[in-house]
């Protein structure tokens, strides 16, 4: 039986994504407010960082991976304008309903779809950009995730990627006690579920560093890859170009 990593915490392969959908399930309702205290704001500043980085075009087609509550799908979508498409997915269709609602207040149509990032829906060359934040470490084949990503990307564009990376040597005992002793008990303060925000912070420690991912991006489809630090490497932006 083969068995991958949920936090810290060894598990059947297949078991994986259910584990990983019952995590935000539990924390949907509150997930916005979570990231705001969690992060002093800071994730705002990352995902504006990130559309800037993107640097969507009127008539794009866009995927965002792992949407969440839809930051980047409404930002890339008042940029794409009305001949151009966003579409938000989200293995999880709490926080999916989640984001298309706050999308709608916001009077922005997207296109929500609830799908696996490791068997996307799509034909080959479909969208002129594909960006997943804060997604990709909770995937149990993040090899297979890429190369679907890579496979769904027209011939030179690209792949955004946000996720919570290896901080820099001097502010990591600092970051440790933080991320082990006090989001736990946030997240049950917040949310009444320690549990999620433990697996979330283990699931940080479990994710390739800055120069693995981009050596993994490389083997599955981009032929050149950077990536910026942010805050001191708490999350990094990789910026992959299908080949």
């Amino acid at each position: 039986m083969a068995t991958t990593h949920f936090g810290y915490e060894s598990v059947d392969e297949a078991d994986k994504a259910r584990r990983v959908r019952g995590v935000f399930d539990s924390v949907a309702g509150k997930y916005d407010l979570m990231n705001d205290l969690m992060s002093g704001g800071l994730h705002r500043l990352w995902k504006r960082y990130t559309v800037f980085i993107a640097n969507v075009q009127e008539g794009q087609r866009v995927l965002d991976i792992a949407s969440g509550t839809g930051d980047l799908a409404r930002a890339f979508a008042k940029k794409a304008g009305a001949s151009g498409l966003v579409v938000q997915s989200d293995i999880n269709e709490a926080m999916l309903r989640h984001g298309r609602e706050r999308l709608l207040d916001a009077g922005i149509i997207a296109s929500p779809l609830a799908c696996d990032a490791e068997a996307l829906p799509f034909a080959d060359a479909s969208f002129d950009l594909v960006s997943v934040a804060f997604g990709l470490r909770n995937m149990t084949h993040k090899d297979v995730a890429l190369r679907e990503m890579a496979r769904v990307l027209r011939p030179g564009a690209r792949l955004l990627v946000l996720e919570f990376s290896h901080v820099a040597r001097p502010l990591r005992r600092l970051y440790d006690i933080y991320s082990f002793q006090v989001l736990p008990r946030l997240g049950r303060l917040i949310t009444g579920d320690e549990a999620s925000y433990r697996y979330l912070v283990e699931s940080i420690r479990m994710h390739p560093d800055q120069n693995a991912l981009k050596e993994l991006m490389q083997e599955n489809g981009f032929g050149h890859v950077d990536y910026h630090n942010l805050t001191g490497g708490v999350v990094a932006l990789h910026v992959g170009i299908k080949c």
